[in-house]
């Protein structure tokens, strides 16, 4: 594939996301101001804003991708699963660290846009970004849910308690969460390895990306495993949960980084 340079974000893209990062900014530097009930509509808001300027980098006049859409894509469904969550645990406490990493995520893809996806491309190529994009949002929010436990933990170490999710439920949703990631990204890997050809023009290849996404791979089984064989949990488990989330993110962020920033070209 011929390199081309990076195009820049639309002026659309730009309003859409500022205005999305000024809204997930409101519930983080206005929290003891607002009271719950506008926190949570602020927080609604900016997941919707954030929503419209994902969709129209995909489906407007310039449909692009890369690894900072990615990554954005990665917040918004961590968020999503945030705002379901809510609902069924109104003690789950996270809104302001996830309302920063929106405000950061949402304005990522407007400085670094991607590359335009090509017309010519298999039509079943999203559903297989989509697979992919979809496993990523699902551990990132296992990583999230982890790091409440392991501050749970500590709570609980030192005989306080902040009114949290308790660290039994928080430990259940973690690993709910690697699982379902885990089956999607088999699904990923097996469409990648037996359909390579008619998704990107060739045939499975041992690069940076396929290494590093069979790393996590092996890594999350052997989580899966230790959990269920040997019961692993706190230390041990959140180590191992933690290896293969970095893992995943070298897969595709990592490489697609490297050839859109520091390359300054496109894959």
């Amino acid at each position: 594939m011929l390199s081309q340079p990076l195009t820049a974000a639309s002026s659309i893209s730009w309003i859409l996301a500022i205005a999305a990062a000024i809204a997930y900014a409101i519930p983080a530097l206005a929290a003891q101001r607002l009271q719950e009930t506008g926190a949570r509509r602020c927080l609604r808001l900016a997941w919707a804003l954030h929503a419209l300027t994902l969709a129209w980098g995909l489906l407007g006049e310039l449909p692009r991708f890369g690894f900072a859409p990615a990554l954005s894509i990665t917040a918004w469904l961590v968020l999503t699963v945030y705002v379901v969550e809510q609902q069924l645990y109104p003690q789950l406490r996270s809104r302001w660290p996830l309302s920063i990493m929106g405000s950061l995520a949402v304005l990522l893809p407007v400085i670094f846009p991607g590359t335009p996806l090509h017309v010519d491309a298999s039509p079943w190529l999203p559903l297989h970004l989509a697979l992919g994009i979809a496993s990523y949002g699902l551990f990132a929010a296992a990583v999230v849910h982890a790091a409440l436990m392991s501050h749970a933990e500590r709570q609980m170490r030192l005989g306080t308690d902040d009114g949290g999710l308790p660290l039994l439920t928080l430990e259940r949703l973690t690993f709910r969460f690697v699982g379902a990631g885990f089956l999607l990204l088999t699904a990923t890997l097996a469409a990648g390895w037996l359909f390579g050809e008619q998704l990107y023009g060739k045939a499975w290849v041992w690069n940076h990306k396929s290494v590093f996404s069979l790393l996590s791979w092996i890594a999350f089984a052997i989580l899966l495993f230790g959990r269920k064989r040997f019961g692993w949990r706190g230390h041990s488990a959140v180590r191992v949960l933690y290896i293969g989330a970095i893992l995943l993110l070298l897969a595709y962020v990592g490489s697609r980084f490297v050839v859109e920033v520091l390359l300054g070209r496109a894959a």
